[in-house]
């Protein structure tokens, strides 16, 4: 029989052991490819079995660019684009456009995807060398509506044959909503799902700790990115959008790729980056967008009156400093640097 002497060591042992693997990372699977193009995924998960779910991923991400990819010619999107009228084959383009007719209800019309026409105007199409004049902007204002557009759970159709729909604000985000469907179907709990910093999380990380998402200094360029902020995430997606990266200069002007729908012109105003929580990431993915072309004082009251979404807002002031607003859902959640990190 042990003695207590010899008994306590053991335990003390045993206890070392459990806490040491009670804390060694669990081992994830992470895959990485490109959808949508040239647009980088991200995706980690807990599986005992370690199961490479990569081919049904991209197969199902190759599917719903079928459904909502304009550079696709054969997309619903793009026969949609041509014609009057497209009936579903797909269940991918009625979710997205019940998505974007309540957000352009809720934004009063800041989130458009009929703004299309616009976006090409600008130069941020396909032509990079457009420079649109007061006319041309003037003409394409008639028909850049998205209440042009009507559908049912069938098929969907325009009252102006002019109209063109672009759904690369929300595409991204409905893509990384389908992954983590999938992959919840599969019986996997703990998931980190990216598809161009766009991002659902589910469970915890290897280390059994919340994901942890970085926001971008909207200083930040290309070649020196820097993070303003983590925010750790509650089984959560998140979406943001910046106008840092995405722009032209003509004239010594500088035009930002998000068009204001109510002007034809790109949107001026204070906000630098809005980052936008929802339990899905195509309803944040949309908002994100409405909120580059309302503002942060409209974007801050449409957060504030929707407790399903949470944002974190960086603005500019008019003394010409930086400054941010965290919904009140986000404040323990939230790590904010003071210089960048």
């Amino acid at each position: 029989m042990f003695s207590r002497k010899r008994l306590l060591p053991l335990l003390l042992i045993i206890v070392l052991i459990i806490v040491y693997y009670a804390r060694k990372p669990k081992p994830l699977v992470e895959l990485h490819g490109k959808t949508f193009g040239t647009i980088a995924y991200n995706i980690k998960y807990k599986d005992k079995a370690q199961r490479d779910f990569q081919p049904s991923i991209d197969s199902i991400l190759n599917v719903f660019n079928d459904a909502v990819s304009h550079y696709r010619p054969n997309s619903e999107i793009s026969r949609f684009n041509r014609d009057s009228t497209v009936e579903f084959e797909l269940p991918y383009l009625y979710p997205v456009l019940s998505k974007s007719a309540e957000v352009y209800k809720t934004s009063h019309g800041a989130f458009n995807p009929a703004v299309m026409p616009l976006v090409n105007a600008w130069g941020f199409g396909p032509d990079k060398s457009m420079n649109p004049d007061s006319t041309l902007i003037d003409s394409l204002m008639e028909f850049t509506r998205f209440d042009l557009v009507q559908f049912d759970s069938t098929h969907a159709w325009k009252t102006d044959k002019r109209v063109e729909l672009d759904f690369s604000a929300v595409a991204k985000g409905q893509g990384v909503d389908l992954v983590m469907n999938f992959l919840e179907s599969k019986g996997i709990k703990d998931v980190f799902v990216e598809i161009g910093g766009e991002v659902n999380a589910r469970g915890t990380n290897a280390y059994g700790k919340p994901w942890v998402v970085g926001i971008l200094d909207p200083a930040s360029d290309v070649l020196k990115q820097s993070y303003i902020a983590t925010v750790s995430l509650d089984d959560e997606a998140v979406a943001t959008s910046a106008n840092n990266f995405n722009y032209v200069i003509r004239d010594g002007v500088k035009y930002t790729h998000t068009i204001d729908p109510a002007t034809g012109y790109p949107a001026h105003n204070p906000i630098l980056s809005a980052s936008v929580f929802s339990k899905d990431c195509m309803t944040a993915d949309a908002y994100a967008t409405a909120f580059m072309v309302m503002g942060h004082e409209k974007a801050r009251a449409i957060v504030e009156s929707h407790p399903e979404l949470e944002a974190f807002l960086i603005y500019s002031t008019p003394d010409g400093n930086t400054a941010t607003y965290a919904s009140n859902g986000l404040k323990d959640k939230l790590e904010l640097f003071q210089n960048g990190n």
